[in-house]
């Protein structure tokens, strides 16, 4: 059953108020203006749900593969981790934020005793949602237009729990079939048709660069430019431009993210492995930071571990990575 709306924003306000009431009482006094600037860091430090998906899917994983998990989303839950369990893990390592893959509660989309207990958890923890990345919704992009109004169609959920959640975007795929061009337009109408309606709930539309032509940072950034709407954006990922598997073939990536982050509301900083120094070592931080910084972005940049070692080693380097260069580069940005 569809959620009403109004009743749907309306309950995720009052958690929100309620728990900020409760922290009233010991709230420190306002800062200054001046003191406020001088504090603010370069960007802040997200995490990424998916830096855990093997400890979130366990066995699981293997159904999503095969997309056996249709018909029973609960056999994706298999793992050591639960979902709700997530804010309090990224507080563990001091992150006070969070972007949440719709994979990990893919039967909870409107349930709204499930979301509210999610909120009141980011709320005890003190940790603020800000994205949902959706995936296995079909292809917005799709040639048919019944299938692509499908697809926009199941995109609706996750945008009204995104907005419940206090969310500021969903992140979808543009999959597509076709030509260069022809991919790009029927993207672009996808794209434009879920971003009216995200409009009503105040949740922004964006697209990462995730395989095929999305991960052509040329492609994809014309698709957006073609979409022309206030709430379409990208989030450029570190890691993720493999545009053909057979032959498989890579598109430069600093290249790909100068290309994408002048419509960027988001960044995912991808991370694999890392040298005895700390630096990451599939790809240059520091020039990725840079190319981040002169597009004028200060927002979150979220992690996104993808290696083979325990996934909360491998965010706890990321991180210092992240808040070594923040330093380093702050004399020249700040």
């Amino acid at each position: 059953m569809k959620i009403d709306r109004r009743r749907f924003l309306q309950t995720g306000a009052v958690l929100g108020a309620a728990a900020a009431a409760g922290c009233m009482e010991d709230a420190a006094p306002e800062e200054e203006p001046a003191a406020l600037a001088a504090a603010e860091p370069l960007y802040s430090i997200s995490l990424a749900e998916w830096s855990y998906f093997r400890e979130l899917f366990g066995p699981g994983l293997s159904a999503l593969g095969d997309g056996s998990f249709r018909n029973d989303p609960s056999v994706l839950y298999q793992g050591e981790l639960d979902h709700l369990d997530f804010p309090a893990r990224a507080r563990s390592h001091g992150i006070e934020a969070v972007e949440y893959v719709n994979t990990f509660f893919f039967d909870r989309a409107r349930d709204e005793e499930y979301l509210a207990d999610l909120k009141s958890r980011c709320d005890g923890e003190g940790v603020t949602s800000l994205l949902i990345m959706c995936d296995a919704e079909g292809d917005i992009g799709a040639p048919d237009t019944a299938a692509r109004a499908q697809s926009v169609e199941n995109h609706h959920k996750w945008v009204e729990a995104a907005a419940f959640l206090g969310c500021h975007s969903v992140r979808v795929n543009a999959a597509s079939a076709g030509s260069f061009e022809e991919q790009q337009k029927l993207a672009a109408d996808g794209l434009r048709q879920l971003c009216e309606y995200a409009d009503g709930y105040d949740v922004d539309v964006l697209v990462e660069n995730h395989g095929y032509l999305s991960s052509n940072g040329k492609w994809l950034a014309g698709t957006i430019a073609m979409v022309d709407h206030p709430r379409v954006g990208t989030l450029p990922d570190f890691g993720n431009f493999r545009t053909s598997y057979e032959p498989e073939e890579w598109y430069d990536r600093y290249q790909g993210v100068t290309e994408l982050m002048p419509y960027a509301r988001a960044v995912s900083a991808k991370s694999y492995d890392f040298d005895e120094a700390g630096d990451e070592t599939t790809i240059d931080y520091e020039q990725m930071m840079r190319i981040v910084l002169d597009a004028g972005y200060r927002g979150w940049v979220g992690i996104e571990f993808e290696g083979r070692m325990a996934a909360d080693d491998g965010i706890v380097k990321t991180k210092e990575l992240l808040e070594r260069l923040r330093d380093e580069l702050a004399p020249e940005y700040a």
